[in-house]
């Protein structure tokens, strides 16, 4: 039955369509959505913090996903937290994954993750909805795209504490296989845009689509727009983050070890990509430019989301559409510029195809466009 619900999503090709509200359907009444949250994010980004902080919220659709066999199929990366929904039969796999994960942030990574889980039931008797496409990535991969305001409202009721849930005990670990950081910086060929693009109280679909339709168009003018290059991200030691994936490598294994094997594992790694080695069928080049292809850098969730590489011109014509809407009522957004992409992966099989990578910014990326989303709100 669940198989039969998920072939009646649609699939969603050309991006400019992902703001229809005619090609999203309604989840079921008793499934649920969890949530997860970084309290003070803004505050870790300032200390220069943030791959830690993605770290954590792609940690979050990593232990989901492993602690469902894989079987995680509605689900989206926010920068310092995530979102997904499951079926009823996932509810209590998911609590337990989201109650360790939210220790490991915490004994790890010393950020408190606050989470939180409600059924789409419950969403809807607060007048808010949750409907879901797919966006096609690339062949491999496609991403599920959320409307009608329940996720939004859950993370509303996330950070007020009504739904949060309790960390595990110590000790509990997430399964984070396939969680890595281990991809540097990717440098723009013009600007990192992070942007956010919200449609103001009162304003119908309709109305947004066409506001974010246009917003879409003049952005993809640019010349590359996926921050990541055709070819995948350049080959470097990671040196600079060893640390940190050594934090995923199980929190019951003493530091020296952990750093030990993460240290052997990315010599490995760094020799098979750096030299092109074929290694039991692994084709380096291929997963490299399917890094690319696959790359989350443009979403939907309640809200028109992009991480892009652009040119400063196109950034301003952009702003100066955003800017007239927002003036006549029609929008609300937040946009924020750096030099840098990051690349947090989820690749619990480097054979299979489907390996995920999420895209933010690393000057604080969705973080800091939130904060600007926060501040047009207050102004209107």
């Amino acid at each position: 039955m669940e198989d039969d619900w998920y072939k009646s999503v649609a699939v969603i090709e050309d991006f400019v369509n992902v703001t229809d509200q005619s090609r999203f359907v309604g989840l079921p009444d008793d499934w649920h959505v969890g949530v997860s949250d970084i309290v003070n994010s803004t505050e870790e980004i300032t200390k220069g913090r943030y791959k830690a902080v993605n770290l954590a919220g792609a940690a979050t659709i990593s232990a989901v996903s492993n602690a469902l066999n894989g079987d995680l199929r509605l689900f989206i990366f926010g920068g310092d937290g995530a979102r997904f929904a499951v079926p009823a039969r996932h509810r209590q796999k998911a609590a337990d994954a989201l109650s360790r994960v939210a220790t490991w942030a915490k004994q790890e990574l010393q950020l408190d993750l606050r989470v939180g889980m409600v059924s789409i039931d419950a969403i809807r008797n607060a007048g808010v909805d949750v409907r879901v496409a797919f966006w096609k990535a690339s062949s491999h991969m496609q991403y599920a795209s959320f409307m009608g305001g329940g996720l939004e409202w859950a993370e509303e009721q996330l950070k007020n504490g009504s739904l949060r849930l309790a960390p595990a005990a110590s000790g509990q670990e997430p399964d984070l296989t396939g969680l890595s950081c281990q991809w540097g910086p990717v440098e723009a060929s013009g600007k990192i845009l992070s942007l956010i693009v919200k449609p103001a109280q009162g304003v119908s679909q309709v109305r947004f689509a066409e506001i974010a339709s246009r917003v879409i168009d003049i952005l993809e003018g640019s010349e590359r727009l996926n921050p990541v290059p055709p070819d995948g991200p350049r080959v470097r030691w990671p040196g600079d983050v060893l640390d940190l994936q050594s934090r995923v490598a199980g929190m019951g294994k003493s530091r020296p070890l952990r750093l030990i094997r993460v240290y052997l594992n990315a010599a490995f790694a760094w020799t098979v990509f750096r030299l092109g080695l074929r290694v039991a069928g692994f084709r380096p080049a291929r997963y490299r430019r399917e890094i690319a292809e696959n790359s989350d850098y443009r979403k939907f969730d309640d809200a028109l989301m992009m991480t892009i590489d652009c040119s400063p011109e196109v950034i301003e014509k952009a702003r100066e559409v955003l800017d007239m809407e927002v003036t006549k009522g029609v929008v609300r957004y937040g946009m924020h510029t750096q030099d840098r992409a990051l690349i947090t992966c989820v690749a619990p099989s480097v054979r299979a195809a489907d390996h995920m990578h999420f895209i933010d910014g690393a000057g604080g990326g969705y973080a800091e466009a939130a904060k600007q989303l926060a501040k047009t709100t207050t102004s209107n």
